[in-house]
């Protein structure tokens, strides 16, 4: 039952309808302290069923705090992004906060730009998706607001970085192309410049080696996680005449350019070449044929970083498992014969 009919609805009631203390209830919607499952969802319900609309201006002015977060992004139309921003979200809107969001493109000056520019709209926290910025860099804006950082490893009073478990997928990927008899595997590179890519390509080469796979120099080649560069990637691999039957695409987005690639010389996936990408894009199931990959869970990654970011703000440790990377098989893999 609303109760718009009989004025605005105070924290006490929502406080009372929840069977929680004031304080308690205050507490988790300035995310300054953790509670319960059983309260959070008290505290959720009582929201919902009043229609309580916290007075965001009042709040800010009494804790000194503008009830948003910054969010820098490479790309605002990536859908590897987007579905770690919709967890971001989901992950902070109850504790009454909302994300501003810029990208910086790949561009270090532009990223570092843009972080100096949400510190100036007062956010309380900056969330970095990945990037070009040094990590010192980083290091230094967080002397200014609290950060949390993904794809690089930091620590520190104010700042939190991490990286899945990238080396241990891409190993898991080159196991499968093994064991489908695949010896001659081609690998499209990632950026240069990113810590994932070089610990995909870490996988692919120690796998190889695993098995006592003479590496061949000459199947791995320059990429940029981009489509375009999956697509010159083979195409470079063709015109030199190289033999492979399996490509391990850096990205799915590479794989996609990959495909294309290939369709335009009229070899086969997977009868010809197998293909293995690394993200599970939501397209990847749709493509000619299902694109097996790696799967990044992108939203349950934003979720943790949301959460981290709530305890720095409110100045507790969160201990978050972080989500882990997972094998899809579809359908463009086959075994030789």
């Amino acid at each position: 039952m609303k109760n718009n009919d009989i004025g605005p609805v105070t924290l006490h009631q929502v406080a009372h309808a929840a069977g929680v203390s004031p304080a308690t209830a205050s507490r988790f919607m300035n995310g300054t302290a953790r509670v319960s499952d059983a309260k959070r969802r008290s505290i959720e319900d009582a929201i919902e069923r009043l229609n309580y609309k916290p007075n965001l201006v009042a709040q800010g002015l009494k804790m000194g705090s503008t009830r948003t977060i910054g969010v820098l992004t490479q790309s605002l139309v990536s859908g590897y992004f987007n579905d770690a921003m919709v967890g971001i979200e989901d992950a902070v809107k109850a504790a009454g906060y909302a994300l501003l969001i810029m990208s910086g493109h790949w561009h270090a000056l532009e990223e570092a730009e843009r972080v100096e520019l949400l510190i100036g709209r007062r956010v309380d926290g900056v969330v970095i998706l990945t990037g070009n910025m040094s990590d010192t860099q980083i290091l230094d804006f967080s002397q200014r607001v609290p950060i949390v950082a993904f794809g690089r490893k930091l620590e520190g009073e104010r700042v939190f970085g991490f990286v899945l478990d990238n080396y241990g997928a891409a190993c898991e990927a080159m196991e499968l192309l093994i064991e489908q008899g695949h010896r001659r595997i081609a690998f499209i590179r990632g950026s240069d410049d990113q810590e994932d890519a070089h610990a995909r390509l870490a996988g692919y080469r120690d796998t190889l080696a695993k098995h006592r796979i003479e590496p061949d120099p000459g199947l791995i080649v320059a990429g940029d996680f981009q489509e375009s560069g999956g697509l010159q990637a083979v195409n470079q691999l063709l015109t030199s005449g190289a033999r492979f039957s399996a490509i391990f695409a850096a990205n799915d987005l590479s794989a996609y350019g990959a495909r294309l690639a290939l369709y335009r010389r009229s070899i086969r996936v997977p009868e010809d070449v197998s293909i293995i990408g690394f993200d599970d894009l939501h397209s990847s199931m749709y493509t000619t044929p299902p694109l097996t990959t790696v799967r990044q869970p992108l939203y349950d990654v934003g979720s943790c970083i949301g959460t981290m970011m709530l305890g720095m703000i409110g100045h507790h440790e969160v201990k978050v498992p972080l989500p882990a990377l997972s094998l899809v098989v579809r359908e463009s893999v086959r075994r030789l014969t």
